[in-house]
């Protein structure tokens, strides 16, 4: 069963958006795009402070509209949400220790985007490291300690995850070595995410049952950013500007993570209007020209925010 319900306003305003979208950016084609946009109604089950269980929590039902969202795409830096989620539940299991250095790598990586934070990141969940080709049987045993995070989201039985890979380190030039043959030699096993994939995990996260209560809000603490003009100004690697929170009045309340390549431009994100229903928004845009466009995602974040404000 999938997790929200569509109904008839939903489909018409996702059907607004879309058009309106095509016609402000007519180079975008209809396979560049991929939306899942979540409504919550009263009462509310989100960004409640830990107040629901997470049997009541999955009964309540959530409004949503998806375009493309079951589209495997690849995800860039959006992936660094399950990697989030990954170590909050490895810590809960006693898997690994906390550290110092763990939770400075885990921070850069959500707030900053730091691939270099999301190397040690992912080493720690797999028990991994990068370096020179290896022979095949320890290949082999390497391959499959590094496929942990995979087989933890598998276990949680949502059918949004089926499909989606999350095996491989994000990279600033690329892989060599073992990284490079465990990509394939096609990119055959790279990274692979869904709209409505990263919409469940988003739902969890600030529904706070993604590991547990106080685990919950202390990663939606490191999601959450400023639309402060002087902070963005300060920060030029904000995840705001060129992405959906530059659409949003500045009085709006967002908490989110975005992914950019020369290929994709994405972002998820869980944003309070005042006065008015909060929402979850995932963006996946692929293309060249696409990733090059920042005016892309603000302009469906603001026409997703319009919609929102007008009931």
């Amino acid at each position: 069963m999938p997790f929200f319900y569509r109904d008839a306003q939903l489909e018409q305003w996702g059907d607004r958006i879309l058009e309106a979208t095509w016609a402000a950016f007519p180079g975008l084609t209809r396979t560049q795009l991929a939306i899942t946009w979540l409504i919550y109604d009263e009462p509310i089950p989100v960004n409640t402070g830990g107040a629901l269980t997470p049997e009541e929590f999955w009964k309540y039902p959530v409004r949503g509209f998806s375009y493309r969202g079951v589209e495997q795409i690849y995800p860039a830096s959006v992936v660094k949400l399950f990697y989030l989620v990954a170590v909050a539940e490895w810590l809960e299991q006693g898997m690994i220790q906390p550290s110092a250095e763990l939770d400075r790598a885990v921070r850069d990586m959500i707030v900053d985007s730091s691939n270099d934070a999301t190397s040690l990141v992912m080493d720690m969940l797999t028990g991994t490291t990068s370096g020179p080709e290896l022979p095949p049987e320890p290949f082999e045993t390497w391959k499959s300690q590094r496929n942990l995070v995979n087989r933890y989201f598998q276990s949680l039985g949502w059918i949004e995850l089926e499909g989606i890979n999350v095996n491989q380190k994000t990279w600033c030039d690329g892989p060599y070595g073992r990284e490079r043959a465990f990509l394939g030699e096609l990119r055959e096993n790279r990274n692979t995410l869904t709209t409505e994939a990263t919409a469940r995990l988003m739902h969890s996260l600030i529904g706070g049952v993604a590991v547990s209560s106080s685990r919950s809000q202390a990663m939606m603490t490191l999601m959450q950013r400023s639309l402060n003009a002087a902070d963005l100004a300060a920060d030029p690697e904000n995840q705001v500007t060129g992405f959906l929170g530059e659409g949003l009045p500045t009085e709006a309340k967002l908490w989110s993570k975005a992914g950019w390549t020369s290929q994709v431009r994405h972002d998820a994100a869980y944003v309070e209007l005042p006065n008015a229903l909060p929402y979850v928004l995932v963006v996946f845009t692929e293309g060249k020209t696409q990733s090059q466009n920042e005016k892309l995602l603000p302009f469906i974040s603001g026409q997703v925010a319009e919609c929102v404000m007008e009931g």
